[in-house]
């Protein structure tokens, strides 16, 4: 099994920017965004085969029965999907631990990028 976890980045500086501004239609905007945004990534992993099981604010989880994937092209598909308004990370791993640690490795080393789990230790 391959495992995906998949988060936008800077979600939560745009809400900040709508709390403190008193925005409320930025607030559902920026809601109604990463909602859209969210679910078409959700359904993108679906169509690949992958067990879409978290689906939530700006977040994405799923897994594929399989040994390994084109994760350059995976990431540029959710890139096309994030297009110029979010920018996604994404860690991908044997388990959901692994992913959820790519995932942080990806989001600490630049953002808006695919880290794989195996190639933490080296520079991926």
């Amino acid at each position: 099994m391959i495992y995906v976890a998949i988060d936008g980045n800077d979600i939560g500086r745009k809400l900040a920017s709508s709390y403190l501004a008193n925005r409320v239609d930025n607030l559902k905007a920026t809601k109604d965004l990463i909602d859209l945004k969210t679910r078409k990534i959700s359904d993108l992993l679906s169509s690949l085969g992958y067990d879409v099981f978290f689906c939530a604010a700006d977040g994405v989880a799923g897994a594929l029965k399989a040994d390994q994937i084109d994760t350059s092209s995976l990431y540029q598909e959710i890139e096309i999907i994030g297009g110029d308004e979010i920018s996604f990370s994404v860690g991908v791993g044997k388990s959901l631990r692994e992913s959820y640690v790519a995932l942080l490795y990806a989001k600490s080393t630049g953002k808006a990028r695919v880290c794989e789990f195996n190639f933490i230790d080296g520079d991926v």
